[in-house]
């Protein structure tokens, strides 16, 4: 099966009868921070703004921003924190065109038939089928590899197995790894595979757990923490089977956001929330295909700041969202926060691993 890239259909202004429609209102920023009255808050989708009689795309988005006005009619999303005094606000609380504001959820809906309204299986669980769901997964792999950019949104379970850690390893040498965005907990116990063969103390191949293995990831962590950088650590320690390795023999990305419970944390751990934001947001803002493992409040984060399309070269396309877990609960949270666009996999992250890396290497 061959990879075909979804073709978007670009709204008839004039069919919806909005070749008339008034331009976009905007507020003026007076307090840093703070957006005008009655602001637009943007969404997943692809949406338009009414601007000197035009219809402009917005063409970088995230959820949950609010969209400024520059003085030559540049647009830009802005999170509150980062509005200045003087910032243009586009205002406006109608999404159907009337107050110039046109959100476009239907842009690569197909127009076949969408199912029976009565239907058995429509959700996502563990007795779904998921054989076309990994079909198409690997051809879009293969396509994203040379044409887009993929980031992959790890949880430590992702390193917690011999084969799913190699598997990883392999996709990043390989090239199907962009960016990866995760917490101190998935580089702290890649590093104490690679140093003892153990993830929190417990073999990573035949999970036995070690003679005083609790002490491994804090040995780890406290050996990483004589170093600057964690690619010095990995030279300083000779290290290569490792994620984090992988990473610096690649140049590949690797953010690390830290958490209230981190111990240590490792080198270049970013404990500032928002400084880790802005370091996943770099990433998230260029994905074409966001694929999270395991870790439920990262992947909503990530998928947040992540818009439903891109524009590559003049030309919208969808970004593929994937959400991994064996919990159903864990794959569908990343819909109820918002992020529709969303293909749920409920399974083992160590056999979706290596199923992946057995596919496409």
């Amino acid at each position: 099966m061959k990879f075909a890239m979804p073709k978007y259909i670009t709204p008839d202004f004039d069919a919806l009868g909005l070749r008339n429609a008034a331009d976009a209102k905007v507020g003026v920023v007076v307090k840093p921070g703070v957006a005008p009255e009655n602001f637009h808050a943007t969404t997943i989708f692809p949406e338009y703004f009414r601007i000197g009689g035009n219809w402009l795309l917005l063409e970088q988005s995230r959820m949950d921003g609010v969209v400024v006005l520059s003085a030559d009619n540049r647009l830009e999303v802005k999170e509150f924190r980062r509005l200045a005094v003087g910032d243009r606000v586009v205002v406006g609380r109608s999404e159907d065109g009337s107050e110039g504001i046109y959100v476009h959820a239907t842009g690569f809906r197909r127009n076949d038939c969408e199912g029976d309204t009565f239907a058995f299986r429509t959700g996502r669980s563990r007795e779904t089928a998921y054989s076309r769901d990994y079909d198409r997964l690997y051809e879009l792999l293969r396509f994203e590899k040379e044409h887009g950019y993929i980031v992959w949104v790890l949880g430590p379970a992702v390193v917690f197995d011999s084969d799913s850690k190699q598997a990883m390893i392999s996709l990043i040498e390989n090239g199907y790894v962009d960016a990866i965005l995760a917490g101190n907990a998935l580089a702290t116990h890649d590093l104490e595979g690679a140093i003892f063969k153990t993830a929190l103390g417990q073999d990573i191949y035949t999970q036995e757990s070690c003679c005083n293995g609790h002490y491994h990831h804090l040995d780890v962590l406290n050996q990483a923490r004589e170093h600057a950088t964690l690619a010095e650590f990995v030279a300083a320690k000779n290290i290569s089977d490792s994620v984090v390795a992988a990473c610096v023999r690649t140049g590949t990305p690797m953010v690390l956001a830290g958490s209230i419970r981190d111990d240590g944390p490792l080198p270049e751990v970013l404990a500032d929330a928002y400084a880790a934001q802005n370091a996943m947001r770099r990433h998230a803002r260029q994905a074409t295909t966001m694929i999270c493992l395991a870790t439920q409040l990262h992947s909503i984060a990530s998928g947040n700041m992540t818009p439903a399309y891109q524009v590559i070269e003049g030309r919208v396309r969808p970004v593929f969202l994937y959400s991994v877990d064996v919990s159903e609960f864990a794959v569908n949270k990343l819909k109820d926060r918002g992020s529709l666009e969303v293909t749920s996999i409920v399974t083992n992250i160590q056999d979706f691993l290596v199923h992946i890396q057995r596919e496409l290497v």
